[in-house]
């Protein structure tokens, strides 16, 4: 049997606690087609010590984005993705897997199981930072830290209030900008003393596809491999995730890090 044929599924905590039939109908797929360990850790650290232990096994992570995200993070840090392969088969709710459905992983619990197992491995790219992070999809800098949810019916009711007050009432609220200092290959984008309302990037063909919004004008779109902000302390989203605050921030493209076993076009 070769080692393609030799799986370590790990089965992430919140999905078994979650939906433990999709968790039993994936296994029975794996188990059928391939020899499989079976690995329950229960909780981060003992994910990571199992994965650690994978030796010439190739992951098969039964979860959501989370678990995705901490898979790629861990053979990222032991500088292990090169010329390997991992997949994953989605269980959680929709939200919960919006990256995992990005990158091309089936909706469907069996479809994804056997794509783990007949699929095609897939060379994707990672944006990786300075403090040694990784973002699979999406990185936004956002002009405020994320709502707290309970501040919408919050601010409903003051906006209630004002249009009771107030005539004529407004009609929109004022967009909220960071003053920062944006870098695409060292090429200077913004800077502290321009408004910004935001930026987004995503690596797609080996490059970062950087969109810089100023308030009050058109968005500007620029490719690079390096992207670097700085200025006052800001938050970021990067696939899902609130960081911050920091005051300075790289992200490198790495093209091709990583393998996704995906369904054979």
């Amino acid at each position: 049997m070769s080692d393609h044929d030799q799986l370590l599924v790990i089965v992430d905590p919140v999905a078994r606690r979650s939906d433990g039939e999709s968790v039993r109908i994936a296994k029975d797929v794996l188990c059928a087609g391939a020899e499989a360990k079976i690995c329950l850790p229960d909780g981060p650290e003992e994910f990571s010590r199992v994965l650690a232990r994978r030796g010439s096994r190739r992951p098969v992570v039964l979860g959501d984005d989370r678990a995705l995200l901490r898979t790629v993070a861990l053979l990222h840090r032991e500088r292990a993705l090169a010329g390997r392969s991992l997949s994953l088969v989605p269980i959680g709710s929709p939200e919960a897997l919006e990256v995992a459905h990005a990158l091309g992983v089936p909706r469907s619990t069996p479809a994804a199981a056997r794509a783990a197992l007949d699929g095609t491995v897939r060379r994707l790219d990672l944006l990786v930072d300075d403090s040694d992070g990784i973002v699979l999809g999406d990185l936004l800098v956002p002009a405020a830290p994320l709502p707290d949810p309970a501040v919408p019916s919050v601010w409903d009711t003051c906006r209630s209030l004002v249009r009771t007050l107030v005539r004529p009432a407004p009609t929109a609220l004022a967009v909220r900008t960071h003053r920062l200092r944006v870098e695409a290959d060292g090429i200077l984008l913004s800077d502290v003393d321009t408004p910004l309302e935001g930026l987004t990037a995503r690596s797609v063909a080996g490059t970062a596809e950087v969109t810089v919004r100023p308030p009050s004008a058109p968005p500007h779109h620029t490719t690079a491999h390096t992207l670097t902000v700085s200025g006052p302390d800001f938050r970021y989203r990067a696939d899902g995730r609130l960081t911050g605050p920091v005051r300075r921030r790289t992200w490198t493209v790495r093209e091709g890090a990583w393998g996704l076993t995906l369904p054979g076009v």
